[in-house]
């Protein structure tokens, strides 16, 4: 028959605690480190990652326009009669 230790118990009930504090002091910590790059890049007037998109998109959008104006004078100059020099 086994018989209990009180004081290998109390040990075990410690570590148990120890380790619920432990992981606490974790979380907290990662959210205080968050919070802090969250203000570090909000003061450095970063973009998110939607504004980027938009403004890529937007710039895409010109290119293509750009490009199919680019066409269309060509085409208008093709046109026009030959000057003589």
């Amino acid at each position: 028959m086994q018989t209990r230790n009180k004081f290998f118990d109390d040990m075990s009930q410690l570590m148990t605690n120890a380790m619920g504090v432990a992981q606490g002091a974790k979380t907290e910590a990662e959210t205080a480190f968050k919070g802090f790059v969250d203000r570090w890049m909000a003061d450095r007037d970063f973009v998110t990652r939607e504004e980027f998109e938009a403004a890529r998109a937007m710039a895409q959008k010109a290119r293509e326009e750009n490009a199919a104006l680019e066409a269309r004078i060509a085409a208008l100059e093709a046109e026009l009669p030959r000057k003589k020099r």
